[in-house]
């Protein structure tokens, strides 16, 4: 029997809202990081690589940019595609707004360009928008990509931190606590056979 495809809609809805939730779809990641059968700093740097490269502008290669960093950084791979869900429909307007404003407060403080006034703000984004990414002027869209990944680079740097220090502690934890029920289980094995 052939397996029946979705719908493109119902493919784009998953793709925006898990059918199973936030909460339970978050869930389900944690455990399969905490699974992963490799060092906690492998694991937390792959996770940490993943989610630094999902707030560059670069959608569609966040798993090529996050398996590269993580190769820099020893991270694990699989962890690395993992932490790019920190990407997702619902967070990159909030990412890529303050990777833009993060920029443009940084190249007017170093005095690359001047400080951006909100309507020219409004009229750039709207002409970007109503072109389309790719119909639209390099001139229009280049400084723009520009400014987001100047101001993503110091979002990027903190979200590595904060992701390495919580999966790290997670994953170490996890581990240890895995390792003291096996030699629990290890101890009354041994012990029920000693008895006999």
């Amino acid at each position: 029997m052939l397996r029946k495809t979705k719908p493109f809609k119902d493919r784009v809805r998953d793709a925006v809202w898990p059918r199973m939730g936030i909460r339970r779809y978050v869930m389900y990641l944690k455990n399969k990081v905490l699974r992963l059968s490799a060092t906690p700093h492998a694991v937390a740097a792959g996770v940490a690589s993943g989610a630094a490269v999902s707030c560059f502008p670069f959608v569609g290669l966040h798993f090529v940019l996050g398996f590269v960093l993580a190769f820099f950084v020893r991270g694990n791979m699989l962890a690395a595609a993992i932490g790019t869900a920190w990407g997702n429909p619902i967070t990159f307007p909030f990412l890529f707004a303050a990777a833009y404003q993060s920029g443009s407060f940084v190249l007017s403080f170093v005095g690359l360009r001047a400080a951006p006034d909100a309507d020219a703000v409004i009229g750039e984004s709207a002409e970007v928008i109503s072109q389309g990414v790719f119909g639209g002027s390099l001139d229009t869209i280049l400084p723009t990509i520009g400014t987001m990944c100047v101001g993503a680079t110091p979002i990027s740097l903190i979200t590595f931190g904060v992701f390495y220090w919580v999966t790290f502690t997670l994953v170490q934890r996890f581990q240890t606590a895995r390792a003291e029920r096996r030699l629990l289980r290890r101890a009354l094995l041994h012990g029920d056979g000693s008895k006999e």
